[in-house]
């Protein structure tokens, strides 16, 4: 065993939201293991910054990272649909995985240990299988015509053996309401509750609502336009017609682990709803995607006020300018000042830790963990990020 010892003005363990001031870090240089927290003594010399556990990124489309600087910003739902039809496919396969492989190491580097990634094909499969973060991949389909649907399963059944092959802890999910048959919706949910997992993106936008509420807006438009069936008009959220079809896979209540993302147009009736029904939800927020494609962020307060499990991630290149944990805190920060740094880091850190069954070793700088430990620069004076912070794994 190598004894090391780093400190910082500020280290959150994550067990309290109140943070050590000018802490240390014991840790094993071998295998990162933590050994000791604790306040320095007074005659130490402390470093600058803060310490955090690795971060967890709570949802990211790693194999899209060919699409950086491609979009268009504050096109809508609808538009950044056509963008990505236009452009999925311009890069060639070995293109896409020097690209997977560069912008893992680069979030490795930045201190992120763990994710949870949506493919739509296997071009990520070898380097997740041999690279040091954890990830837990969901296999997204999507398919609007009813009669796709026992293709479309096929084909993600195929692909699922193949992450299986490659050791990735994989499970099929669906996409959203407005890409998929009500069949599909169900077909693929019921594959990956099998294997313990879903993700979903969620009310994302006003126009994935008014396609559902009352069958109008852009995104219809676009649907009708390109020639595709729509979801059935419920007079209802999205998230509660997600919730019917999750009925149609299997009677409640859900005890596996679910992935709301987005949920920019969350209410709280859809919070009592998902509630009810959901024993393990987590809902992800991205804030720099939303704010890239319609200028929006989820409602934070609300979120806040109902105690749910929030978790951060970035999305992908395609609807950010980079896949940076800490320019999403910053975000938050300068838009909910109100929200407690530890509480931020909670997010970023333990809670995603906690959706992927990881928290045993990961999200916390708790003796005997391995979670990585991440040091976070130009902190203000009362510990929170600031525009000028940036992250630095240190094992």
């Amino acid at each position: 065993m190598a004894i090391r010892r780093t400190t910082a003005s500020y280290v959150y363990t994550l067990d309290s939201l109140e943070p050590i001031r000018n802490g240390f870090v014991e840790y094993d240089d071998l295998d990162g293991t933590i050994l000791a927290v604790g306040q320095c003594a007074p005659e130490e010399i402390v470093s600058e910054g803060a310490i955090v556990p690795g971060f967890v990124n709570g949802h990211c489309h790693v194999e899209l990272s060919h699409l950086q600087g491609k979009f268009v910003k504050g096109s809508g739902m609808a538009g950044f649909i056509d963008q990505i039809n236009a452009l999925r496919d311009w890069a060639g396969r070995e293109r896409k995985q020097e690209l997977v492989k560069e912008w893992m190491d680069r979030m490795w580097e930045r201190g992120v240990s763990a994710m949870a990634d949506i493919s739509n094909d296997d071009s990520s499969f070898d380097v997740k299988s041999s690279h040091r973060m954890y990830t837990r991949t969901f296999l997204e389909v999507f398919g609007s015509e009813p009669e796709m649907c026992s293709e479309v399963m096929n084909e993600v059944r195929d692909l699922l053996q193949l992450a299986d092959k490659a050791g990735i802890d994989a499970a099929p999910t669906p996409h959203s309401c407005y890409t998929m048959s009500p069949q599909l919706l169900t077909a693929s949910a019921e594959a990956g509750l099998a294997r313990g997992f879903l993700s979903y993106h969620s009310q994302e936008s006003q126009e994935e609502e008014d396609l559902l509420l009352t069958g109008t807006g852009a995104m219809y438009e676009n649907r009708v336009r390109n020639g595709m069936s729509t979801p059935p008009v419920t007079g209802e959220s999205s998230l509660k017609y997600f919730l019917s079809r999750l009925e149609q896979a299997h009677k409640a209540p859900y005890d596996e682990h679910i992935l709301l993302v987005h949920n920019v147009c969350l209410q709280q009736d859809d919070i009592d709803a998902a509630k009810r029904v959901m024993n393990n939800v987590y809902w992800v927020v991205c804030p720099l995607s939303n704010i890239f494609i319609h200028n929006a962020l989820p409602p934070i307060p609300l979120m806040r006020a109902n105690k749910l499990d929030i978790v951060l991630g970035t999305d992908s290149l395609s609807s950010n300018d980079d896949l940076d944990m800490v320019a999403e805190l910053v975000c938050l920060h300068s838009n909910f000042p109100e929200v407690p740094m530890a509480e931020l880091l909670t997010w970023t850190c333990l809670n995603g830790a906690r959706f992927l069954k990881k928290d045993d070793m990961l999200g916390k700088l708790g003796i005997g963990m391995k979670p990585g430990i991440v040091r976070i620069s130009a902190v203000d004076g009362n510990g929170f990020v600031t525009p000028e912070s940036r992250s630095e794994r240190i094992i």
